[in-house]
């Protein structure tokens, strides 16, 4: 297929535009390299092995320039995958006004362009972030985040972008036609996985002997998924998506996560584990815009992508630290 590829120099975007030429797609990747939460060069970096592939080419732009997005999307791929975003819930609340414009206008942007062109295949990538706190028995054992779930209540402006582009993808469904995936991530790690977030960060900083910034009483708890897990749903969306029958509606969410929780205080000693090093924990209040809870159920992907997470959070550590050895 002919994909275009929204971040695609990006930790996701680039770890999925390498499966997807090993598999013989084409790919037009587009990136404008911003730095609000980590370097450029770490995205050139991630550029590097995609560069010489002849199947692949970059575009240097943002989703906000209007022209480029139509002259992209006017040259008619198989399938849009949209990934690009500002990401990140604490400096959303920083800049709520910027987040809207890039995460909100810039969908539009690529979805007006696809309704222009009449591109009918869009896979958008959303963030376990839309659920918020979902409301629960606070007694009871936690139990898993269905796509069902009113998420109506987000805790960041971040989250709210991720839900609003969402609603703009069913809403492109049902005016015009386009088929469109919406896929709930839930905490991607692995290699190249940003370094501003937790694993990363924590690894970094264990390994430096450098405090840990530790963020409440360590109970709270994450569905931390390793990034071939999440490759795997969003190509078995791309291959769905838009095809007679091959999933039940025109217009779809799935989460995408391991669909087990892992709390702040068992995080860190796998890493203290794989690194065979002590952590010095700076221990913190709780943080605005974060939640107690993250926790997948998979069962719709499992039955309507083929969706098994494999890599528990044991072994994706493991293979996290290894990277992240060999990088430094």
């Amino acid at each position: 297929m002919k994909i275009l590829l929204t971040g695609a120099a990006g930790f996701i975007g680039s770890s999925l535009a390498g499966r997807l030429l090993a598999r013989g797609d084409a790919i037009v990747g587009l990136d404008n390299f911003d730095e609000t939460l980590y370097p450029a060069p770490i995205k050139h970096r991630n550029l590097a092995t995609l560069i010489a592939e002849p199947r692949f080419r970059f575009v240097e732009g943002d989703v906000l320039d209007e022209k480029l997005v139509d002259a992209l999307v006017g040259e008619r791929p198989d399938v849009l995958v949209h990934l690009a975003a500002l990401a990140g819930v604490r400096p959303s609340i920083r800049q709520p006004k910027r987040y809207q414009r890039v995460n909100v206008e810039g969908t539009l942007n690529l979805l007006e362009a696809c309704r222009a062109h009449d591109v009918k295949r869009v896979v958008f990538a959303s963030s376990s972030s839309v659920y918020g706190a979902v409301a629960r028995d606070p007694e009871a054992a936690p139990e898993p985040f269905r796509e069902s779930d009113p998420a109506v209540r987000p805790a960041s402006p971040y989250a709210a972008t991720k839900r609003a582009g969402e609603l703009l993808c069913s809403n492109y469904s049902d005016l015009f036609g386009i088929a469109a995936v919406a896929l709930r991530f839930f905490t991607v790690y692995g290699p190249r996985q940003r370094p501003e977030m937790a694993i990363h960060q924590f690894t970094r900083l264990i390994a430096e002997g450098r405090p840990v910034p530790f963020f409440g009483d360590g109970s709270s708890a994450r569905d931390y998924t390793f990034i071939d897990d999440i490759l795997d749903g969003v190509i078995a969306s791309i291959d769905r998506v838009g095809r007679v029958g091959a999933l039940p509606e025109r217009y779809r969410v799935y989460n995408l996560g391991g669909s087990r929780t892992t709390s702040l205080s068992r995080l860190v000693e796998l890493i203290e584990a794989a690194l065979g090093k002590r952590a010095i924990l700076d221990r913190r209040p709780d943080q605005p815009g974060d939640v107690p809870l993250t926790f997948a159920d998979v069962r719709r992907a499992e039955k309507e992508l083929d969706y098994f997470p494999k890599v528990p959070i044991e072994e994706g550590i493991v293979r996290f630290v290894r990277w992240f050895n060999e990088m430094r």
